[in-house]
């Protein structure tokens, strides 16, 4: 069970946070594109 090693576990969470905060990114940018359209209208 090699898994348990506090390294292993650092990269399993450093990598978990890393997706999260892309997805965050993608919504925000989502959400700016619409904003920026209804303002262009």
């Amino acid at each position: 069970m090699g898994d348990k090693s506090p390294k292993a576990n650092q990269k399993k969470t450093s990598q978990k946070q890393v997706k999260a905060s892309s997805a965050d990114q993608t919504k925000k940018k989502a959400i700016t594109d619409k904003q920026g359209a209804g303002k262009k209208k």
